[in-house]
């Protein structure tokens, strides 16, 4: 099953996702975080640099070239013979993907701009597949140049919203690194965490018991400030998360530097955050996820052959569940929510129809706020604009439930009705079995579904 979100977890959330029972057993008696369906704004690298900077917050050098030319440029503007070329792309694991132009790993040092030029030209306009992507990868379109900095020691250091602590707490750890996630399963003790009294602020007493436990006593004095900038960056720019990996001490000049960075941050400011928001790429977006939010579904892409239409997230996990217990693998998650209208639910099998993988659809609507009947003219709908060609099982319940039924029965179309989830999930599971086989043939297939199977 693909990852629900790109580049999706910042460790910071998945420590917490993988971890939640060792870490919170000696910091809190609440609750334990439960994974669910969100959206928000994913920022490039290059983003997170910039805010950064531009909150007094040490990072190297950098520029982000969109040209061969402009990568040349920016390299020599360096002045140096250690430079990072980093591929834009939202998703983990890039220094160890490969571009499907041959080109391996989209995190390379280089030592003069020539090379770094070559290599940026070779990056531009590729597709980058990493572990997070799947295997039609993610393009790039731009790449960050930077400065290489060689770290002595390195830390990780994140701010981040968590309702098991009722607002922000910062994690910390001395292990910093690209295995901070093994650090957590491994050694939870090795990660500390202060949760913030969120109307108090955070305090001078809580940024030196961080400092001094993850060993930066040191660094006190700088490593404080960095702290308190972050959380005054946290607060300023609605951020969800502001997580540093590495803050790193630089062998050379004895400095300290943040190496990567990931923000997250809250749809909801979107009102007052307008020019951040206005940096969203879209590019690195599933274009049935960006279509589906214009109708305010909730779409994710997964990888099955059957397509889900339901109302609710918890609904929409069942439903997936229940087609995996029958042998079957879901096409996506897709909640109209509540409130969908006709022309939501038309647009919805739009969505789900542009999949190419999709063999079957399974509806499974609870009607409590939405109505079924609206449902049921939504599903009529679409089936007669759009030609389905495909089995269509549909399981109405609740609100307007008879009305529905009689719609759909009276629409002459082939859409198979059923009362009970498990009848409907074994149904959708056989027939897109027979549609997928028939596929691979090569052969064309047009059901032609018994009456008594309709009026059921």
């Amino acid at each position: 099953m693909a990852s629900l979100l790109p580049r999706s977890f910042g460790l910071a959330e998945t420590v917490f996702l993988k971890n939640g029972t060792k870490l919170l057993a000696a910091s809190t008696q609440s609750n334990l975080p439960c994974k669910q369906q969100v959206r928000h704004l994913n920022v490039h690298e290059y983003v997170s640099y910039t805010l950064l900077r531009d909150s007094g917050i040490p990072v190297p050098q950098f520029n982000v070239a969109k040209t061969k030319d402009e990568a040349v440029k920016f390299a020599e503007d360096l002045k140096t013979k250690d430079i990072v070329l980093k591929a834009q792309v939202l998703a983990g694991g890039r220094g160890k993907g490969a571009f499907k132009n041959g080109l391996k790993g989209g995190v390379r040092m280089v030592d003069n701009p020539t090379t770094a030029g070559d290599l940026v030209g070779k990056m531009l306009k590729e597709y980058l597949v990493t572990k997070q992507t799947g295997a039609a990868g993610r393009i790039c379109n731009m790449v960050m140049v930077t400065e290489r900095k060689f770290p002595r020691r390195e830390f990780y250091v994140a701010i981040m919203m968590e309702r098991s602590f009722n607002g922000p707490v910062i994690i910390a750890s001395s292990q910093g690194g690209v295995n901070i996630e093994d650090v957590a399963a491994e050694n939870p003790d090795a990660i500390t965490y202060e949760p913030i009294d969120i109307k108090a602020g955070i305090t001078d007493e809580q940024i030196s018991r961080v400092v001094q436990k993850i060993g930066l006593d040191d660094n006190k004095e700088e490593a404080c400030g960095m702290i308190k900038k972050m959380y005054d960056l946290f607060l300023k720019k609605d951020a969800l998360l502001i997580e540093i990996n590495p803050y790193a001490e630089d062998a050379l000049t004895g400095k300290f530097f943040c190496l990567d960075a990931k923000f997250r941050f809250d749809d909801n400011a979107q009102y007052r955050q307008k020019d951040l928001f206005a940096l969203r790429d879209i590019s690195q977006e599933d274009p049935k996820e960006i279509e589906a939010a214009k109708f305010d579904l909730n779409y994710i892409a997964l990888d099955g052959s059957i397509g889900c239409m339901v109302n609710g997230a918890g609904l929409a996990m069942a439903t997936m569940d229940i087609i995996k217990l029958y042998g079957g693998d879901p096409a996506n998650f897709l909640d109209v929510g509540g409130g969908a209208t006709a022309q939501a639910v038309a647009e919805a099998f739009k969505i789900i129809l542009s999949d190419p993988k999709v063999t079957a659809i399974l509806v499974n609507i609870f009607g409590g706020i939405m109505r079924c009947d609206v449902i049921a003219e939504g599903i009529i709908n679409a089936a007669k604009n759009l030609n389905i060609q495909i089995p269509v099982i549909v399981r109405l319940q609740g609100t307007k439930v008879n009305e529905a039924r009689k719609l759909i029965a009276d629409s002459g179309l082939r859409i198979v009705p059923r009362d009970d989830l498990d009848e409907a999930a074994k149904l959708a599971v056989q027939l897109s079995e027979i549609v997928g086989l028939a596929k691979k043939a090569g052969v064309e297939v047009k059901f032609d579904i018994p009456r008594y199977m309709l009026e059921k």
